[in-house]
């Protein structure tokens, strides 16, 4: 396997593994909110996706804010189309571990969306967080909207300044781009934590607190 992984850079489209046309999965219902966890972003409701490590813990995260419609865990930012969680580790895909995240901006703001981001892991840290390493835990924010996209990129400015001020001078290295294709991981890592309350959760932020910039 050493020789077929790229753990720690990111591969070249031509280079990835090709995957399949068939999802890896059928989404079903979230076991926590109730709602399927494909519902679209529809009637008011917007969708970011949001990398921040182990997608397992991340998911808990958000699931638990007010104004959170709807979560589920997959895979964004790389090249094989529907791609399984094995293909994901060995870096071969380009994609990281993300959450879709589908929300109500009348009910929470984009920055306090964004604020748990900033504050649930340790934005620094390059093709890593924490003891988990690879591309696949790379920070990364994907957005859908130009809005959603203005307030990441002010958020993280603002919290490379709190970063600053606090003495931590290692660089952020969240991606911030428009979204693309978003894969479905495997139903058994959907809710993982709800589904096994003392499994892992490889959160943990800088101790940092996000200012919110948009106020």
């Amino acid at each position: 396997m050493t020789m077929l992984s790229n753990k720690f850079s990111l591969v070249s489209r031509d280079m990835a593994l090709p995957g399949r046309d068939t999802p890896v999965m059928t989404p079903g219902v979230h076991t926590v909110l109730g709602q399927p966890i494909d519902r679209p972003a529809e009637g008011g409701l917007e969708e970011v996706l949001l990398g921040l490590g182990c997608f397992w813990g991340a998911e808990r995260l958000f699931w638990t804010l007010p104004g959170v419609t709807v979560t589920a865990v997959g895979y964004a930012g790389g090249h094989t189309p529907n791609p399984t969680y094995h293909e994901v580790c060995t870096g071969r895909t380009g994609h990281t571990e993300v959450v879709r995240v589908l929300f109500d901006p009348r009910e929470i703001a984009r920055e306090d969306l964004l604020k748990a981001f900033w504050e649930g892991h340790n934005p620094t840290q390059g093709m890593r967080q924490g003891n988990d390493t690879g591309t696949q835990y790379r920070s990364a924010i994907y957005f859908a909207g130009e809005e959603m996209g203005q307030a990441a990129e002010a958020t993280r400015d603002a919290y490379a300044e709190a970063l600053a001020a606090a003495g931590k001078t290692a660089a952020i290295t969240t991606e911030i781009r428009p979204m693309d294709a978003f894969y479905f991981a495997e139903d058994y890592h959907q809710q993982y934590l709800d589904k096994n309350p003392g499994g892992y959760c490889g959160l943990g932020g800088t101790g940092v607190s996000c200012p919110s910039p948009l106020r």
